[in-house]
């Protein structure tokens, strides 16, 4: 299953979620009326009128927040796709979305504590850590042919050669399932689409958070669709008809990307929105600026006017 079709699909849950919240509150809010109207309708009728000038009206909350939040994406104008988003801008232009933005990571932490997290431990749990570290590997062996074609668009060909190396040599020694290219120098290095354009200066845009699929940009969305075509397991499974296969690959590969996080996660505190669509954009920064042999010394986290620099977040 393609991950722009994953996306087109939790887009549509989203709405059936809405619809059915809806209703739900819509009968809560029906009852909720009646008993109210009831208590009150004896003092309603023995009150008088307030005059026109005394009438305060009072602004009621919505009742469908998240389509008050999709809303949000007509304010967006060529200026802000402009934006070369960074953890030190103010939120307001790195995150003019914020208000959807939030709405979907409010989505995401509801479907992670409720099935992710949960199936997530019972991973770590019972499948071996030798399994786990060889299913990683795997599935890092190939991505190497697109870090290979994005290195080579960016001009990088020692690096490469490299990338192609390593992908020669743990699939021939051990199907990917093992890293000896590493104790022959060769190490790992990750490449998208989204950091091959970042690379030429192409701008980020605003953050955005998506559905199932997490942080990202603008630029970064773009990395979906195009790793949907460029990774080999894509044909592999497809020319065999194994859709089943590839659901379950799709499936495992993000239970065991949620697996990494489980010891780090108790680090956010406070606004955990915030804090990891700052890591995320200090690190997306850091991989690009290393890309170019300019490292830390090129990324500010914060911005207080001054040349000083802090050092890189790690990858979360």
């Amino acid at each position: 299953m393609r991950p722009y079709s994953l996306l087109w699909a939790c887009l549509l849950s989203i709405g059936v979620i809405n619809q059915v919240s809806a209703q739900t509150n819509s009968s809560t809010q029906s009852d909720s009326d009646e008993t109210v109207s009831a208590a009150t309708s004896h003092a309603v009728s023995t009150d008088a009128i307030p005059n026109k000038d005394s009438v305060v009206v009072e602004q009621q909350p919505s009742k469908h927040p998240r389509i008050d939040a999709l809303k949000e994406l007509k304010n967006v104008n060529s200026k802000d796709l402009k934006v070369n988003a960074n953890a030190a801008q103010p939120e307001s232009v790195k995150d003019p979305l914020q208000p959807l933005n939030r709405e979907f990571y409010q989505f995401n932490d509801v479907l992670d504590r409720n099935i992710v997290r949960p199936i997530a431990v019972q991973y770590s749990q019972k499948v071996p850590g030798e399994v786990r570290g060889s299913y990683r590997l795997f599935r890092k062996n190939m991505a190497e042919p697109w870090n290979a074609v994005n290195q080579i668009a960016q001009g990088r060909f020692s690096r490469a050669a490299k990338s192609l190396g390593r992908f020669t040599i743990n699939t021939v020694t051990s199907l990917g399932l093992a890293d000896p290219a590493r104790r022959l120098g060769l190490g790992t290095e990750e490449e998208s689409l989204g950091m091959t354009l970042g690379y030429y200066g192409v701008p980020s845009g605003p953050y955005l958070m998506l559905p199932f699929l997490g942080p990202s940009t603008f630029r970064g969305a773009l990395d979906y669709p195009a790793q949907s075509y460029a990774k080999p397991m894509t044909y592999i499974l497809s020319n065999n008809n194994q859709t089943g296969l590839a659901l379950g690959q799709t499936f495992w590969s993000g239970i065991d990307a949620r697996s990494n996080l489980l010891e780090v996660e108790d680090v956010l505190q406070g606004d955990r929105y915030a804090a990891i669509r700052d890591i995320y954009l200090q690190r997306l920064a850091f991989q690009i600026a290393e890309k170019k042999g300019q490292g830390e010394e090129a990324v500010s986290f914060v911005d207080d006017g001054t040349d000083d620099t802090t050092d890189p977040v790690d990858n979360p």
